[in-house]
């Protein structure tokens, strides 16, 4: 379980590293490289716009990787998810501006976006449901939390990365060519990721089906006919931890930037502190989840989140670092709350011959509501001179959302649903 839980975090780590870097730069650098025409505002609305399309490309992902993984097995999925996005992010860091090439930059910049979220799609599913599937069920949120880390780890990459560049080079060297620097750097990672996955052993549920010949034929559509309600509750249920953690990493850093006079440095530094605080905290709030349950976790993380909103935007418009990162902590905080536990309650939600697409397509279709939009929303509301109380209003919102959903699912602990020890629980079929 140990070698199997590190390399499943070492590669969601490396995928999230490629989309996350995107993030940074798009909230940094993009809008003026690739749509100089446009006023600054525009500019930025633009290049959240191709941000955007890597979550509208993830449910896709999540479709075309999951039906390979309910087929053919959890583990090819983690090989091919890797490459793509690798190739993406690399590819990313070689488009010419928009003063090069013209519209052409725009529109590559946009279709490798596409292909990051389509990777991206399928990586989670195959490196959860690898590591849950083998977990012994009294720790499986435990064991599944390794790799809910590997997205704080890559956020800390990237913008590591770009802090160290963005404090190391004069703003003209970063605008020419130090912003490309952590995209050419995803591709060494993917190569590291590959090696570490090649050994992984299938999943056993999945060898197990493949024995008696129970997989399902074509997956999506056994979701669609018998999981159409789950997915939508666990996608409606699961976008304010988007929404929050794109309103931190990604939203804040343009505001604090841009409206008002932060350096870059001290924001990146900021928030990657709060990132490292969650990483750390995942595993121990996931014991958590064993302990009291998944569905306790989730409404008290929804909660905690639609209490807090609005006092991290009036937190962040002080503009002091340490106020800053308080309300940045708490933020992230609340909403690991639910997500420390959701590696293991989506698989159990959902059969295992549909559980790679079905838990997947869930968990993609919630980027879709919190991740994409909440960037552009946010920027759209955040006019005007006073605190961007929209903002925290739209964020509200979205976790009260995202209680209801959760109200609506069952616990899904193995102790609680009275399974003995060694059984696998009844999955809810809502």
């Amino acid at each position: 379980m140990t070698r199997l839980a590190a390399a499943s975090l070492a590669g969601t780590a490396i995928e999230f590293y490629d989309f996350f870097v995107y993030g940074t730069a798009a909230a940094l650098v993009l809008g003026p490289l690739f749509f100089p025409t446009f006023s600054p505002l525009a500019g930025t609305l633009a290049a959240f716009g191709t941000f955007a399309v890597g979550f509208l490309s993830r449910p896709l992902g999540s479709v075309v990787f999951g039906h390979v993984g309910d087929r053919c097995g959890r583990r090819p999925v983690l090989v091919a998810s890797l490459l793509l996005t690798g190739i993406a992010t690399v590819a990313v860091g070689c488009v010419p501006p928009y003063e090069t090439i013209g519209v052409a930059a725009p529109a590559l910049l946009l279709a490798l976006r596409f292909l990051q979220g389509l990777g991206l799609g399928g990586e989670w599913g195959g490196a959860v449901l690898l590591t849950a599937e083998h977990a012994p069920e009294r720790r499986r949120a435990l064991w599944a939390s390794f790799p809910q880390i590997g997205p704080s780890v890559g956020f800390l990459l990237a913008n590591g990365v770009m802090l160290a560049l963005s404090a190391s080079l004069t703003e003209a060297q970063f605008r020419s060519w130090g912003w490309r620097v952590p995209f050419w750097a995803a591709g060494g990672l993917a190569l590291a990721g590959l090696l570490l996955r090649a050994s992984l052993a299938e999943s056993p549920q999945f060898r197990e089906l493949a024995e008696r010949g129970a997989r399902a034929r074509v997956p999506l559509v056994e979701v669609v006919r018998g999981h159409w309600r789950l997915v939508l509750l666990t996608a409606g249920a699961l976008a304010v931890g988007y929404a929050v953690f794109y309103a931190v990493t990604t939203w804040s850093l343009a505001y604090a930037t841009e409206e008002l006079g932060v350096s870059r440095t001290v924001m990146l530094a900021c928030i990657m502190a709060a990132v490292a605080v969650k990483g750390a905290g995942t595993p121990f709030l996931a014991m958590l989840g064993d302990r009291y349950g998944r569905r306790p976790m989730c409404l008290t993380g929804c909660a905690a989140v639609a209490l807090w909103m609005f006092p991290m935007i009036a937190l962040l418009r002080t503009a002091q670092p340490l106020l800053m990162f308080l309300g940045f902590l708490v933020a992230m905080l609340a909403f690991m709350t639910m997500f420390s536990v959701i590696a293991a309650y989506l698989p159990e939600l959902y059969e295992p011959r549909v559980r790679c697409t079905g838990a997947a397509v869930g968990y993609n279709l919630a980027g879709v509501v919190g991740g994409a939009l909440t960037p552009i929303v946010a920027t759209a509301v955040a006019g005007g001179p006073g605190p961007p109380w929209g903002v925290a209003a739209y964020l509200t919102a979205i976790a009260l959302l995202s209680l209801g959903c959760f109200t609506l699912l069952p616990e899904t602990r193995p102790v609680v649903a009275g399974s003995e020890a060694g059984e696998a629980p009844a999955p809810a079929t809502a």
